[in-house]
């Protein structure tokens, strides 16, 4: 471990006066890529330092401790030494996690599809409202959400909805979301009183670039027809909804948030190479089984992950045992602490499976 650290501190210098020539000042390319490089080394080589400054702590107090005979002196470098001692294990820790191979997809974008399930309308508005748990969610990381596609019941339900969130690290935090979410209450429609269990389902996927997924023309009807449901007078009265049928795999897709034919055609080849970028992510983690057992719910997306309880005002997260009573909260989109907790039990699972 202590090898791997060492080269990568020298990566970190080399980086760092790469970044003062000014021929890599010039190629901006270049020169964000390795801005990105030590933004990500910059942490590593933090705790590093600090490791081996903990570790010259411990020598020379050792070393002191052989030569000092005053009791108070001796004191002090016996709590020196035991507050260096534990910074030190916490810090080997901390090495070890931040070495763990890195999701290249962390820093992505996401695109999320909520769907109701089982349940009806009851599905469909619980649909609506976990759809507002992720949007105050991003609002309080001060992300950027984007509609793409969503079709609504009277009531004010969503039987489905598609949408961007755009923020630095957006996938690393949401891609724990993916799953079946359950809700246990007794709808308004029910008169008595008895608790209904409905299900929906959300799918996180990395927003992917035009690299990532290659779609040949051939492959691709592109069909454009009026908006459907609310909206403005442009929105009803022009061509400018989008709908791509993807043949190979037979997705359809569909966009017609924006006024724009061209905006609404951009947004539905996003959630396309989204949706066909996560078959592809599927089968790897399908290949890897080994890797999948030691992930806590990424990809699996008939998995039950939560259990939003009303009556009991809990929500639980099967996957990690966590059971919190602030379920008005958790559904105002304050879900840090579930998140937290998920990576948390990922990194600790991959550690696990690192030391067998």
């Amino acid at each position: 471990m202590f090898d791997k650290l060492e080269d990568l501190v020298m990566r970190f210098e080399e980086i760092l006066n790469m970044l003062n020539d000014p021929a890599v000042i010039a190629d901006q390319q270049r020169f964000q890529k390795l801005m990105k490089e030590q933004g990500n080394l910059q942490p590593l080589v933090d705790a590093y330092k600090e490791y081996k400054n903990c570790k010259e702590i411990v020598d020379d107090s050792l070393a002191m401790l052989d030569e000092e005979s005053d009791d108070e002196m001796r004191e002090m470098l016996k709590e020196e030494l035991s507050e260096a001692k534990k910074r030190i294990e916490e810090l080997e820790r901390e090495l070890k996690i931040l070495l763990l191979p890195k999701d290249p997809n962390d820093d992505k974008n996401v695109i999320v599809e909520i769907r109701a399930g089982a349940g009806g309308d009851e599905a469909a508005l619980f649909a609506a409202e976990i759809y507002r748990m992720y949007v105050h969610y991003a609002e309080s990381r001060r992300w950027r959400v984007e509609t793409m596609d969503f079709e609504e019941i009277g009531i004010g339900g969503m039987k489905y909805v598609n949408f961007m969130i755009t923020g630095q690290g957006a996938y690393s935090m949401l891609k724990y979301e993916s799953g079946v979410h359950r809700v246990q209450r007794v709808p308004e429609t029910e008169s008595g009183g008895r608790i209904h269990t409905s299900t929906i389902t959300v799918a996180v996927m990395p927003e992917a670039e035009e690299v990532d997924v290659v779609i040949d023309d051939k492959d691709i009807r592109i069909d454009v027809m009026r908006a459907s449901g609310n909206g403005g007078q442009c929105v009803n009265t022009t061509d400018s909804a989008v709908r791509l049928t993807h043949y190979p795999t037979g997705i359809v897709v569909y966009s017609q948030t924006e006024k724009s034919q061209l905006q609404n055609k951009a947004k539905a080849f996003a959630l396309l190479r989204a949706k066909l970028y996560d078959i592809e992510q599927q089968k790897a983690h399908d290949a890897e089984a080994e890797m999948r057992r030691s992930q806590i719910g990424t990809g699996d997306r008939s998995e039950k992950i939560r259990t939003y309880n009303f009556p009991q005002g809990r929500v639980t997260d099967h996957r990690i045992n966590l059971t919190l009573y602030k379920l008005d909260k958790i559904m105002d989109g304050d879900i840090q602490e579930i998140i937290d907790s998920c990576v948390a039990a990922d990194q600790a699972a991959k550690l696990a499976k690192m030391n067998e």
